[in-house]
């Protein structure tokens, strides 16, 4: 006669275990259907009915109770707490020939644990029932291979953006001496502040020019072309305003002026130091981190729902313990770091290289692009002199360090005319700040014939300054006037955006939250593949790894449903190229491991 199958009982929600013939199967949380053994492992054939006899209760313990005869034992029946109630429960008999596993199916109480165990006409008025428990599958198996594939990009960006963040301010201590000087009463003419800074540093060209914002601060002399310099990259020379000394020499990058350390960090978090093709993996990440984000939000949502109190969703819940309670961590921080994943995907999408120039292309169809100041300058056939400076500007060679041009290099020099002459920094900066642009300010040299300087406002933090003018360098008018305050929305949305994903908007407040959201997807991703790794098999294999969501779930969601998100999905491929292309490999994975199982289950009877 077979051993009975004894089991005992434990509190709905705890760990434990329950004894199968002596095989230790895990036994926490589970509410639906615990089906006893119905194979014996010796593989002898089964006895037409097997029975079960509960162990002894040392301590209270509840909901279970003992079914009616000849019923499924659920755990969700429970046994008297006095542990009264029949000593043997005996279960239906079944067909000896049926194939039926020999372990134990263990169901979970929560639906995230492992498919539902319902029957498939269970499962059927479900979906009729709501749309959420049709499309719920899908979400989790969609969540999770994204989780699993996706996660190290993420990973990747999430540790390069926390470095990011905290660059700031350690640029502000590692390059102190050449951004800060003591304050003094004077202050020395733009001119003669670049004249020291060419006679250091003569070679490439004087490009812009960054007069001190504040009392304390250095005047950055930019140059272009200068010798083991990128091309898109520039030389800072840095200039004490009062006395004139150069304070030193520092590689540049970007509007927002980062040193070499951010320099560094800003292009290991963008293209890991690969160029364009490292690209690629800063958009995927932000292709798909507002899927998986979106994603575990909604199945959250619906796992909590029926607690109905915010703590339950907000908050952790501490007296779980293994992996219910690693989920628990997991979705709530998700839930307070969802709202900022999104937006450092938007925005990390809005200047990404294929998503961002679909972005670039909607707005400009809508008339929502960024406006710029016109650089054109028009001659004046009534004034010869400005007819001769512009034929003169033409053969100084443009960004040729512009040798014509007071200021530039300390001298005057005429053309072949003899008469043409250049207005210089001072007064270009003179003309804008009468435009109503205060610091701080860049100002840019002409770059080709009949071009304009421009002063553009270059402050990033809250309240923005972005305003530009164009200034004629031959007679120091302004030509042009752009406004921060007439941009579209969409331009103002765009440029508040990128500010806050950078960091700069807020200064150190935004600096840290995005540590914050950093740190937060760093341990998001930590959890989710802990849980997967609590979810293996243990038992039978030294090594495995928990088993994805069962296929097939797209088969459950309405066709009225169905073809809607298909249509969405495809939009949204094509809005997305690396979301659409990666999701296509991934569908074609799917199907090929699919193929590779349904072959191994049809061989499995021939073996």
């Amino acid at each position: 006669m077979a051993p009975p199958t004894r089991f005992r009982p434990r509190p709905r929600g705890s760990y434990g275990t329950l004894r199968h013939d002596q095989q230790e199967l895990p036994a926490a949380g589970y509410r639906k259907t615990i089906l006893l053994p119905v194979n014996h492992p010796s593989g002898q054939a089964p006895r037409p009915a097997v029975r079960a006899s509960r162990m002894p209760v040392d301590r209270p313990v509840g909901h279970l109770t003992a079914p009616r005869r000849n019923s499924t034992l659920r755990s969700s029946d429970s046994l008297n707490r006095n542990g009264s109630g029949p000593d043997h429960l005996t279960f239906p008999a079944f067909d000896p020939g049926a194939r039926v596993p020999t372990e134990q199916r263990l169901v979970p109480s929560e639906a995230d644990e492992t498919p539902d165990a319902a029957a498939p006409g269970e499962r059927q008025k479900a979906v009729r029932r709501s749309g959420w428990a049709a499309l719920r599958p899908l979400v989790l198996r969609l969540h999770f291979y994204a989780g699993v594939l996706v996660a190290p990009f993420l990973l990747v960006a999430a540790v390069t953006g926390l470095l990011y963040a905290a660059s700031f301010q350690a640029e502000k201590v590692l390059y102190a001496h050449e951004l800060s000087v003591p304050a003094g009463g004077r202050t020395l003419p733009l001119s003669q502040q670049v004249a020291k800074a060419r006679a250091a540093h003569p070679e490439g060209a004087v490009a812009a020019v960054r007069p001190a914002p504040e009392p304390g601060d250095t005047t950055r002399v930019l140059l272009s072309g200068a010798p083991g310099v990128p091309e898109d990259h520039q030389l800072a020379v840095f200039v004490d305003p009062h006395t004139g000394e150069v304070r030193g020499a520092l590689e540049t990058y970007g509007s927002t002026g980062a040193l070499p350390l951010r320099t560094w960090l800003d292009s290991l978090h963008r293209d890991l130091h690969l160029g364009e093709n490292g690209r690629l993996y800063s958009e995927l990440a932000a292709s798909w981190l507002w899927v998986v984000a979106g994603g575990g939000l909604a199945l959250w949502i619906g796992r909590r729902r029926t607690q109905r109190t915010v703590r339950a969703l907000a908050l952790p819940d501490r007296t779980a313990t293994g992996r219910r309670r690693t989920l628990s961590w997991h979705g709530a921080v998700g839930v307070w770091a969802a709202g900022g994943l999104f937006f450092l995907s938007a925005t990390g999408l809005t200047w990404s290289g294929y998503a961002g120039a679909h972005i670039d292309a909607f707005r400009r169809s809508l008339g929502q692009a960024t406006p710029s100041v016109s650089t054109a300058v028009t001659v004046d056939a009534a004034d010869p002199g400005n007819a001769g400076h512009h034929a003169h500007h033409g053969g100084a060679g443009g960004t040729a360090g512009m040798p014509g041009m007071p200021g530039m290099d300390g001298k005057r020099s005429g053309a072949s005319s003899g008469s043409a002459t250049d207005v210089g920094v001072d007064r270009v900066l003179a003309a804008a700040r009468a435009e109503g642009l205060s610091s701080p300010v860049e100002i840019d040299l002409p770059t080709a014939k009949g071009t304009a300087y421009v002063v553009k406002q270059v402050r990033r933090s809250w309240p923005e300054k972005q305003d530009a003018v164009a200034v004629d360098p031959a007679t120091g008018r302004v030509t042009d006037v752009s406004r921060f305050a007439d941009y579209p929305v969409l331009a103002k949305l765009t440029r508040y955006g990128i500010d806050l994903h950078t960091g700069t908007l807020f200064g150190l407040v935004n600096q840290i939250a995005l540590a914050a959201l950093a740190l937060a997807l760093v341990f998001l991703i930590l959890w989710g593949y802990r849980m997967w790794w609590q979810r293996r098999p243990t038992h039978g294999r030294t090594l495995s790894f928990g088993r994805p969501v069962p296929r097939g779930a797209w088969r459950r969601v309405p066709l009225p449903v169905l073809l809607p998100l298909v249509c969405g999905v495809a939009a949204v491929g094509w809005a997305v190229p690396l979301l659409g292309v990666s999701l296509v490999g991934f569908l074609l994975v799917d199907v090929v491991l699919g193929v590779l199982a349904l072959r191994r289950r049809a061989a499995a009877p021939a073996d």
